[in-house]
């Protein structure tokens, strides 16, 4: 029969795993693990540990090799793990980027997510984590626009002018164009 790794705590590592293991902000996952290692160091074998804890003995023997190895590092956090393969290829998701950042749609200003999948062949939540793993927020504008107004000059000297050398007594009023204005009645049908 294969003997467990012994585990020898020093006094630190005791009151640091005492901690852990009765801790009210710990996770209940680090808790269990600290009581493990703690009741391995008394001296008890993976089998006993998992019975007075209600696990099971590779569980115990997993969280026990990992403490010999790495210690308290290694019981902090789960091994990473190597997760699904890529299924889009680099060259597509490059693809995507530049077409971001390089191109516009016809008709609009910026990539929606339901057009950008519609041009590559891509579901709307694919784009949607190419752009957030490349940080792309195409709806969000990155600099300034200049109007198309032609009395945009004349109305930019008189605004300024206002700031500048306000007349005595002026209140100056601003207002904003909403793109997608509905009318507050317009509204309240769509939410019926």
């Amino acid at each position: 029969m294969r003997r467990a790794s012994t585990i020898f705590l020093t006094e630190v590592e005791y009151s640091e795993l005492l901690a852990l293991s009765t801790g009210r902000r710990v996770s209940v996952r680090l808790s269990e693990r600290a009581k493990i290692i703690l009741l391995a160091s008394e001296g008890l074998e993976n089998i006993e540990i998992a019975s007075r804890l209600g696990l099971s003995r590779q569980k115990v023997g997993r969280w026990r090799e990992r403490y010999v190895e790495l210690g308290l590092r290694g019981i902090e956090q789960d091994a990473p793990r190597s997760g699904r393969k890529r299924s889009i290829d680099e060259s597509v998701i490059k693809e995507v980027v530049r077409k971001t950042l390089e191109d516009k749609p016809p008709n609009a200003t910026h990539w929606s997510r339901s057009r950008m999948s519609a041009e590559m062949g891509l579901s709307d939540s694919t784009i949607g984590r190419i752009w957030k793993s490349h940080g792309l927020k195409p709806h969000l504008s990155t600099g300034f626009k200049l109007s198309n107004d032609k009395q945009f000059a004349e109305k930019l000297e008189d605004i300024i002018g206002l700031y500048l050398s306000p007349p005595e007594n002026a209140i100056v009023f601003s207002c904003d164009e909403k793109v997608r204005y509905k009318p507050w009645t317009e509204r309240n049908r769509a939410c019926r």
